[in-house]
């Protein structure tokens, strides 16, 4: 847990995922967060992921879905060992 004993740099981490190209993305999980709870679905213990990873070539065409978060933040692999 970085942030612990010190403040977030909320503006410092916009400014750089706007230079990525990230920022469009991470609202696109924002819309999908207010969706599930406008929806009464409930989101504790799960994470908004998109259904095709944007790190794996994903868009938010493509749509999110709710997983638990081991599920989500593990990557899968191959009988060697490597990432798929």
């Amino acid at each position: 847990m970085p942030y612990v004993n010190k403040s977030r740099p909320y503006k410092k981490e916009y400014k750089q995922q706007v230079e990525r190209g990230e920022h469009e993305n991470r609202m696109e999980r924002q819309r999908a967060r207010r969706s599930y709870d406008k929806k009464g679905i409930s989101r504790n213990g799960k994470d908004v992921a998109h259904v095709k990873a944007l790190s794996k070539g994903g868009s938010n065409k493509q749509g999110t879905r709710l997983e638990s978060p081991g599920k989500n933040r593990s990557f899968r692999r191959k009988s060697d060992g490597s990432m798929k």
